[in-house]
């Protein structure tokens, strides 16, 4: 049995471990002589309704948030545009988990590479990483890629 991954989704947010991320992507994307899109979510602040009682409007500068994303990509695309496989961007607004899941969906990717570090406590209890829940939402195999600096530390009560 072959596998066929003819199009490959890989989230970038411009961080060290999407960049690494990247890396991997574009790597399956030569190997497999697949098509690369690469996704940016611009995510928009959260504040519950039942806290803005009495406080002004948030002035969230979405539009010029999503312009300098969109210039950063273009940046992307133009340092691998001469790489042996088609890449593209694009620049949404959303929920990260949501829109990278619903883009595979979309746009049938094979597969999605993206990003991730180790994330403990209870924020993480709360929240959750995006990539945990892309993995456990997609509609098709996810590969996240650690970054070699984080390192997954395991402390042993030796009580």
């Amino acid at each position: 049995m072959r596998i066929e991954i003819e199009k490959i989704l890989c989230p970038v947010d411009f961080s060290e471990c999407s960049d690494h991320a990247l890396r991997y992507a574009r790597a399956f994307a030569e190997a497999y002589s697949s098509s690369l899109a690469l996704l940016h979510v611009v995510e928009m602040p959260f504040m519950p309704s039942y806290s803005t009682a009495g406080v002004p409007e948030l002035d969230f500068p979405v539009d010029e948030l999503q312009r300098q994303c969109r210039e950063s990509m273009d940046e992307l695309i133009e340092r691998y545009s001469d790489e042996n496989y088609d890449i593209s961007s694009d620049v949404v607004i959303g929920s990260p988990f949501f829109e990278i899941v619903r883009k595979a969906k979309d746009e049938e990717f094979d597969l999605i590479v993206l990003g991730t570090h180790g994330r403990s406590g209870l924020k993480h209890l709360i929240i959750g990483s995006v990539a945990e829940k892309v993995v456990r939402n997609a509609p098709c195999p996810v590969l996240s890629v650690k970054h070699p600096e984080h390192e997954f530390v395991m402390e042993v009560n030796s009580d």
